[in-house]
């Protein structure tokens, strides 16, 4: 399960990720995004509480990277340590912005 809680004000956007980002969840995220991208220009996605991450996960925020690096900026916040391994493994460290 993922809970999705997502704040726009202006070109900004704060998406705080509670649960699993696996393959049932990431179409969910995927829509979620897709309703606001096109539209910002600041994208913070705050995975303090994310338990875990599949490859379906990884796929959505690739795109979401995708978008955000051709109108603005898109940074992870609060990653745990399980989850940063998982970034470092598959070289996702190096493209996206982790704070």
């Amino acid at each position: 399960m993922l809970n999705i809680n997502k704040t726009v004000e202006n070109a900004k956007a704060d998406v705080v990720l509670e649960g699993r980002l696996d393959t049932v969840t990431a179409p969910d995220l995927e829509k979620e995004l897709k309703e606001i991208l096109s539209d910002l220009k600041e994208l913070t996605l705050d995975f303090g509480k994310l338990d875990y991450i599949s490859s379906a996960g990884l796929r959505v925020l690739l795109s979401a990277q995708k978008v955000m690096t051709k109108q603005g900026e898109m940074k992870i916040t609060n990653v745990n340590e399980t989850i940063m391994e998982i970034f470092e493994v598959t070289g996702f460290s190096d493209i996206l912005t982790i704070e």
